[in-house]
């Protein structure tokens, strides 16, 4: 297939001239390979990115790994491998200002930390976790600190889907039954297979040397440099949040499950993870974050959704984009993906902005992903 990125590379251009980003990179594959790279601003063709919440799928990847070996079941309760998770409450209100905690109605599973249905939160999503910490000073987790993923529940697990913390305890689930620190462990079944030699935990200093600054978005549209960070030193390898890696590296992960898997995973184990794994439970129809500066307003999408085993899923065709069952998901510093099985294509979009779902950024996005299909209806003659 031939695939003239140039209306991307164009979009991309612009966006940096017109100053709505510093930084911007975007891949393009589809089961074969890459189809398209381009870099623009300050994001040199290698540029390191922090993946953010991007971790998520590639530690769920790696759960999936232990589940398809046998050593781990979806169903087991998180407590009968980690028993300190076993130890949590859930935040059921305050007394004045003291947190009302009480023992959860049921008892959270593998599956659950992977739909986001476990009862856990993020402070900057919940006003109820917010305000615990500000009254307790418990750490949140982007202070590195491994003692933040004990803070309560939000929700009794298998309840409702909430953003949070469920990646990071699933993380300690594949270090606790691989034996190996979840970067290890990563490196040698995930990204070593897939070529993703340039992606890690803890970069070197020369991949710091390339990692793009994060930008703060301000009132006026302008970009300048952000106060916000994740942490340079952690005290775990952050399931949720604390992979680096470059757009290039990003587009094998897609491209291996564009191929069901491949290199990384039974074509089983792919197609059953991208199943809609949330039941009854049902997606909230927008997300209002607590901290503007970290997050804006995300939007109900105009789409049926769900959520598979570590991705977002969109349940049905999107015209002139992205096909039913496609999956995706993002990270806080407006980075994208998203796979599409149906139609043979997957896209990387990656910047360093705050807060997350910045519209410049959102623009450039939706005009990358048309950009990508018309390109690929234009190779798929009609029939």
């Amino acid at each position: 297939m031939t695939f003239n990125g140039s209306a991307i590379k164009a979009l991309l251009d612009d966006a940096v001239s017109k100053g709505a980003v510093h930084g911007i990179a975007a891949v393009v594959v589809n089961r074969s390979g890459q189809l398209f790279h381009h870099a623009a601003g300050e994001a040199g063709q290698h540029a390191v990115f922090r993946n953010a919440s991007m971790t998520k799928a590639v530690a769920t990847t790696a759960a999936l790994q232990l589940v398809e070996k046998g050593l781990l079941s979806l169903d087991a309760a998180v407590e009968s491998i980690l028993p300190e998770f076993g130890q949590l409450q859930v935040l059921d209100g305050f007394d004045g200002d003291k947190p009302r905690l009480r023992a959860p109605a049921s008892r959270a599973t593998v599956r659950q930390l992977m739909t986001h249905t476990a009862g856990l939160g993020y402070l900057f999503l919940s006003e109820k976790l917010k305000r615990y910490h500000e009254l307790t000073g418990e750490p949140h987790p982007f202070t590195g600190l491994k003692r933040s993923l004990s803070v309560p529940l939000v929700n009794d697990p298998g309840t409702a889907w909430e953003y949070g913390a469920n990646t990071d305890w699933l993380g300690l689930i594949v270090e606790k039954v691989s034996g190996q620190s979840l970067g290890s462990y990563i490196k040698q079944h995930v990204y070593g297979p897939l070529g993703m030699n340039d992606s890690t935990f803890v970069p070197s200093a020369e991949q710091r040397g390339r990692l793009l600054p994060v930008m703060q978005r301000q009132a006026d549209g302008t970009l300048a440099p952000s106060t916000f960070d994740v942490p340079s030193v952690s005290e775990w390898d952050a399931a949720g949040h604390g992979s680096y890696g470059t757009v290039q590296d990003y587009g094998r992960f897609v491209q291996a499950w564009l191929n069901d898997g491949a290199g990384i995973l039974k074509p089983a184990t792919a197609q059953m993870a991208l199943q809609n794994h949330l039941g009854q439970i049902k997606l909230p129809e927008s997300v209002k974050p607590t901290m503007p500066e970290l997050s804006n307003d995300v939007p109900a999408s105009p789409v049926p959704q769900s959520w598979g085993l570590g991705f977002h899923l969109t349940l049905a065709d999107v015209p002139g984009m992205r096909s039913n069952g496609t999956a995706d998901w993002s990270g806080i510093f407006n980075t994208y993906y998203w796979i599409d099985r149906s139609k043979d294509i997957g896209g990387v979009l990656m910047t360093q902005i705050l807060p997350f779902f910045d519209m410049p950024v959102v623009e450039t996005l939706i005009g990358f992903e048309a950009a990508v299909y018309q390109q690929v209806g234009a190779a798929v003659p009609s029939a």
